[in-house]
This record gives C-alpha cells, structure tokens and sequence, in this order.
C-alpha cells in the first residue's frame, strides 16, 4: 500500500510542479535531466558489442573474442559510476521510482540512436519471495518508461524465476553462474521472436547469458542482454 501511495505521489508531484533537472534543478521541458547534465553523465559509448564490457576499442573484448557469450549482443547505455550507481541504488533499496523514471528516459534517449532493435522487452524477473519481500521489481519499473519511449513491446511474463539465488554482491563470475543455473524459465510464445532482456546492473552477465540460454530453448531467434550501467 505504501509503495503505491509513493508512486501516486510522484506522479501527481510531475503534473502540479514544472519540470526540474534532477542535479541542477534547472528547468527541462519536463525531462529528468537537462542537457548540460545528460552529456556529463557516464555514457558507455566505447564498448564490447558482446558484452558491453567499457573499453578503448569497438571490437570485441578478450574475453569475448575467446568464448562468446550465450547472448547475440550487449548494451549498457552507463558505466557502473556516479550519479547513475546512486541513482539505481536509489531505486533498488529505497523505492525511489522517481530514479526508473529517469533512467528509462535516459536509455531511450541513447536507443533511438542506435540502428535496429529487438521487437520485445523483457525485464530479469525476480523470485516471488524475494518480490514479496521488496514489494516491486527494479528491472520491471525501469522497462515500463522505456518500453513506453521507444514503442517497445513489454512482456513481463515472458520469463519466470523459478528457483530463489543467493545475492550476487562480492562474489566471483564462476559462483555467479552457479548460483543463477536453472533458475528461469522460458514461455513458449518466445519462438521465434528478437528479443532484449533487460537488467539494471551488468555485472559479470552470469544472470543475463543465463535467462538467454533458456530463452534461446524456447525458441528465440536473436537475443540482446541489456541494463542500464556496465560494471567495469
């Protein structure tokens, strides 16, 4: 109940007040971030097409050129530093969903200049004990402005978390990928779709090359991890 009287709160706050950047508070035609700041933001503009991994190149990193990932392709609008680390933490431990908000547009933002895309959204679900718990799915509030900004098809249901996982915080890729195997589940309706799954954070990818594995069983033809920062 709380949450949802936070998020009826920030919305009528959008519609009763102007517009304000949310760094320098200047005005922006009712955009999150003004222009100055935008452009001062962590952009991941240099990266690993596989793994989003930030580099100096535009080919594929070490790691990828030895073994590919289970995915078709990475992007990460953001490197993993400030403001956007706060404003993700922002979200994930404090309900702050001003922050999805802003960080969908964003994303957006940096989509409509890349060439293609998939046709379906698909947001990292979380176990329902761990939804229980935390009352909303980070990923899932994040992919609602985004879905709605780039005219993408949102599936929240396209994917289940079949089995809890232990946190991944301080933890080594290996025991990432066994800590995430066999915990999702792939809807039939997949095949044959193109196809992103979206997660905030980027860590390893250990929980994004295993929700596309799954997916590619059911039948997806060309899958895209995608979050909002990349942890170098």
């Amino acid at each position: 109940m709380r949450l949802w009287v936070d998020k009826t709160l920030a919305q009528a706050g959008r519609w009763l007040t102007p517009a304000r950047c949310q760094y320098c508070r200047t005005g922006t035609d009712h955009l999150p971030i003004c222009a100055d700041c935008t452009a001062g933001l962590p952009w991941n503009q240099t990266a690993c097409p596989l793994c989003a991994l930030p580099q100096t190149h535009t080919g594929a990193c070490r790691r990828c050129a030895r073994r590919a990932p289970p995915f078709d392709a990475a992007w990460c609008a953001f490197r993993m530093e400030a403001p956007i680390q706060q404003g993700i933490h922002g979200l994930k431990y404090h309900a702050r969903f001003l922050q999805a908000r802003m960080l969908g547009t964003l994303m957006a933002q940096a989509l409509s200049q890349r060439a293609g895309r998939p046709e379906l959204l698909i947001p990292v679900p979380l176990h329902r004990g761990r939804l229980f718990w935390r009352g909303y799915n980070q990923a899932l509030e994040i992919a609602r402005t985004l879905a709605a900004e780039s005219s993408l098809q949102l599936d929240a249901d396209a994917v289940r978390r079949v089995r809890a996982t232990a946190d991944q915080i301080g933890t080594r890729a290996a025991q990432r990928r066994r800590n995430v195997r066999g915990a999702f589940e792939a809807m039939p309706r997949l095949h044959g779709r193109r196809i992103a799954l979206l997660d905030d954070v980027m860590t390893t990818g250990a929980t994004l090359g295993e929700l596309a594995r799954v997916c590619r069983a059911a039948g997806a033809i060309h899958i895209e991890a995608w979050a909002v920062a990349r942890v170098a």
